[in-house]
């Protein structure tokens, strides 16, 4: 099990929060996701068998924010 941090900028408020989450924990191999605005970032335990980050960063692009 592998733990990344993305910086996401544009969220700004918990229904940003609550979006983001979602689109993450949809991906395959992801296991648990913590999403805080306060800190303005995503913690992610994944399976780096299954995914790579890269594909995190799309997922939160796609959505309308940004890593940063």
């Amino acid at each position: 099990m592998e733990t990344v941090v993305l910086k996401v900028s544009g969220m700004t408020c918990m229904g940003c929060v609550a979006s983001v989450k979602r689109v993450l924990q949809g991906i395959e191999g992801v296991k648990a996701v913590d999403v805080s605005l306060e800190q303005g970032q995503a913690t992610l335990q994944y399976d780096s068998a299954v995914v790579n980050p890269a594909r995190f960063k799309a997922a939160v692009e796609d959505a309308g924010y940004e890593i940063t």
